[in-house]
């Protein structure tokens, strides 16, 4: 079943890579590099949501660097070109299959709380502060965990010194990239909160006004950045002059008077940035169609619920159910999985998370007997008990799932020696907290807006309330799948907040089960249910007939123009890499391999 499995796929990809390119380094300044959604071919691979990024780190792998010296270097050329999703002022999860041992390892670079925060964090006289209000405050920012995370991994496994990576990244921040609608577009979506903030209307607003697409965008403060970063090494963000900087922007956010914005203090310390550490944990792992799928394990609750929905659709042959039996199963699904998600993941360090059972096999089947093929559960729906699974259990009160911002990146790479690097990094909301280290050139997170503000059902206890140092829930689900002989068959994650859980799942089920190509999997209108009321769908699916059929019996929908951005990357026979992109989503992303195929 597996050989047979991975074998139909590779000969999918093949016939499905009508598109291949290669990749020069970055283009000089203004002259904008191709992108291209699939690329066939040797010597490794890259896929992001830009074609800068993507070709710093085929530049890297052309020069001899391993997946994860190519993964820094493109993630530094995303803090550049894609500033309002990642960057420094984050954090983010790094998923590492090792060729040689056949083995996947993890890197959590999620961000922390302060030491001072409390379960009240985002409370003021006992009342939530308003959302929007949260994000752009110095209370959202949580410590930075990516420069932290490239340490850490360039220490285990890579071969390039970080001076040398950050190079690509250095030169794009100096000389300037093409603004395209994408980037126009997101600054303009944050234009009033970004003139609260002068340090980050000067940078994002050029002359006071929106960049022109077309135009060429250059950062001179993070190109220093990442100069003194390439000199001292990443700890120079955790240590010393930049982490005051950190700090005091945190602490006394520099608002222009006249905006009137409160942009409420935090209360990070220096101690808060020294004491910041990543972890390496072991990953989930779960069997699905005699695959083995690895992800991110708490704080992130990417991997178990991922996993659940996957091995809740493990009994259902879903090669040969119809379009509409095969989405409706896939959202109730889902929709198990996100019940179950809010009930029990929070950061391990601080919950007791029962992350063994909420993969097994076992659970999944005891909840799998709640789908029914002619209704729909209703939502929010109650968690089950994952350490005493019950026949079709549902016990508890149900609590409604907790918004998360839709912004991040995801950037997928292998290189020629079969090494994979999945990495999700993000900075929260497209724009982070909209505040801008002053003179240092990159947006702080808001990351700690993924804490429950106050509890999602006051009869249960929520996992996810803020803690000292504690880790916010993440959906991130950087994804790699494995076949019988521990070899990569995809690997694969997306942006879009709660979403990234339901674009990975999709991803999978329509190229495991639907017999998908890897790029049309990835570009297939999608679905994303989160134990609410009512199912969000794309325009492909809104506007089909298939949205009646599922009405019919019970769903309801509501539109949502765009979900997720994923990439991947997919291995072929005879040392042949397809990476791969989104088509349209963000503007189109970018796959890119060293030596093209013929």
């Amino acid at each position: 079943m597996r050989l047979s499995v991975a074998h139909k796929l590779s000969v999918l990809a093949v016939s499905a890579a009508v598109v291949s390119v290669g990749a020069a380094p970055p283009a000089a300044s203004g002259t904008p590099v191709e992108k291209a959604p699939v690329a066939v071919g040797y010597g490794g691979a890259v896929a992001s949501v830009d074609a800068d990024a993507s070709a710093a780190g085929i530049e890297v792998l052309r020069r001899g660097g391993n997946a994860v010296d190519a993964a820094v270097a493109t993630a530094a050329a995303l803090g550049v070109t894609e500033p309002y999703s990642a960057g420094i002022g984050g954090g983010g999860y790094f998923v590492y299959y090792d060729a040689k041992s056949r083995t996947v390892r993890t890197i959590d670079g999620r961000e922390t709380a302060p030491s001072s925060a409390d379960a009240g964090l985002f409370l003021e006289n006992g009342t939530a502060i308003p959302f929007a209000e949260a994000v752009s405050s110095g209370l959202s920012v949580g410590t930075p965990g990516t420069p932290a995370t490239w340490r850490r991994a360039l220490d285990r496994w890579g071969s390039k010194s970080l001076g040398t990576l950050l190079k690509p990244a250095q030169r794009l921040a100096r000389d300037g990239f093409t603004v395209d609608a994408t980037f126009r577009a997101q600054t303009a979506a944050n234009e009033t909160r970004f003139r609260h903030f002068p340090d980050t209307a000067e940078l994002f607003l050029p002359g006071g006004e929106l960049p022109v697409v077309g135009s060429t965008f250059k950062n001179p403060d993070l190109a220093r950045t990442y100069a003194e970063l390439a000199r001292k090494g990443t700890g120079a963000l955790y240590r010393g002059d930049l982490a005051e900087d950190i700090v005091d922007t945190v602490n006394d956010p520099p608002v222009d008077p006249a905006s009137g914005w409160n942009a409420r203090p935090g209360d990070l310390t220096a101690e808060d940035l020294a004491a910041y550490r990543t972890k390496s944990q072991a990953p989930t792992k779960s069997s699905y169609r005699g695959l083995d799928v690895y992800s991110m394990a708490p704080s992130s609750s990417g991997g178990t619920t991922v996993a659940e929905a996957l091995n809740l659709l493990e009994r259902t042959d879903l090669s040969k159910a119809s379009e509409a039996q095969y989405l409706h199963r896939f959202i109730e699904a889902a929709r198990i999985a996100f019940a179950d998600r809010g009930r029990w993941v929070g950061d391990p360090a601080f919950e007791d998370v029962p992350t063994k059972e909420l993969l097994s096999q076992r659970y999944a089947d005891s909840r799998e007997c709640l789908i029914k093929d002619d209704a729909v559960l209703t939502s929010p729906l109650a968690p089950g008990d994952p350490r005493d699974p019950a026949p079709c259990g549902a016990g508890g009160t149900a609590a409604p799932t907790t918004y998360e911002g839709d912004s991040t990146t995801h950037l997928t790479v292998a290189d020629k020696w079969g090494n994979v690097v999945s990495y999700t990094l993000t900075i929260e909301q497209t724009g982070g907290s909209g505040i801008t280290v002053p003179g240092r050139g990159f947006l702080l997170n808001n990351e700690l807006t993924d804490f429950s503000f106050t509890p999602a059902n006051p009869a249960v206890h929520d996992p996810n309330l803020p803690g000292p140092g504690k880790r916010p829930r993440s959906s991130m689900s950087p994804t790699i799948v494995l076949d019988e002989h521990d070899k990569p068959v995809v690997a694969l994650g997306s942006p879009g907040g709660a979403t990234i859980i339901t674009t990975v799942l999709q991803t999978l089920t329509g190229h495991l089960d639907r017999g998908l190509p890897f790029v049309d999997a990835i570009a297939a209108p999608r679905a994303s249910q989160r134990n609410q009321t009512t199912t969000e769908l794309e325009p492909g699916l809104y506007d089909s007939p298939l949205r009646a059929d599922l009405e019919s019996i019970g769903h309801g929908f509501r539109l949502n123009p765009e979900i997720g951005a994923a990439t991947g990357v997919q291995r072929l026979p005879g040392g042949k890499w397809l990476a791969a992109a989104e088509k349209v989503r963000r503007g189109g992303g970018s796959a890119m391999v060293v030596h093209p195929a013929p």
